[in-house]
């Protein structure tokens, strides 16, 4: 490499990482602009903020715009739109987000009901180790609702949700354990333990 190149990508590097810079911190200035407006009450001026960054393609103002549809603050709440923006967001792993869209498609709000989406999208948000995806999914397994029925499916999910915190995911644990033999319960237990220590990426 000449003396010349070697100047070059010396030169380049830091202006490309002051730039990344510049433009996290702009980014962050918005948001937080976002953030106060919504918080002083100005719903209309925060969707405004939040709509700009959203169809940028930023995931968090994508799920705040969802949001404020599903509430109706600021806009006319709109279930279509509240779909459109969380999926925009979950398709970018935001968990909240997924969590959010799997409900949608549970309830068939802006939606036709289909259970296996709601699965699917509680799964993503699971797998990022969101304790209410992790329940809602152990409850969807409970019922057989969008996958075969299984307790010991059910039980390793709320067992791990119940471990992350959720307390509607224990008491739930405890009622499909009455279902259950002991050889079952340590199967379901078993599998918590290994998909916890895999990241919840082993869990099947």
């Amino acid at each position: 490499m000449s003396s010349t190149s070697m100047s070059i990508a010396t030169i380049t590097r830091p202006i490309a990482i002051l730039l990344a810079f510049l433009f996290s911190a702009a980014w962050a200035q918005s948001f937080e602009e976002g953030m106060t407006a919504y918080k002083e009450g100005n719903y209309e001026t925060a969707f405004e903020v939040f709509q700009s960054l959203a169809e940028e393609g930023d995931a968090f103002a994508q799920f705040n715009v969802g949001a404020m549809y599903n509430n109706g603050e600021g806009v006319p709440a709109d279930d279509s739109e509240v779909v459109r923006w969380y999926r925009a967001a979950a398709e970018q792993g935001h968990a909240l987000a997924q969590f959010n869209l799997g409900i949608m498609y549970d309830n068939g709000e802006g939606v036709i009901q289909d259970y296996s989406e709601a699965v699917r999208w509680y799964r993503a948000a699971a797998e990022q180790g969101y304790a209410p995806a992790q329940t809602n999914l152990g409850l969807n397994y409970l019922l057989g609702e969008g996958v075969p029925e299984s307790l010991v499916t059910a039980h390793m999910w709320l067992n791990i949700a119940s471990a992350n915190g959720n307390r509607g995911a224990r008491d739930a644990r405890s009622d499909v354990a009455d279902l259950m033999s002991r050889e079952t319960i340590d199967e379901a237990q078993s599998r918590a333990r290994t998909c916890m220590e895999s990241g919840y990426q082993d869990c099947d």
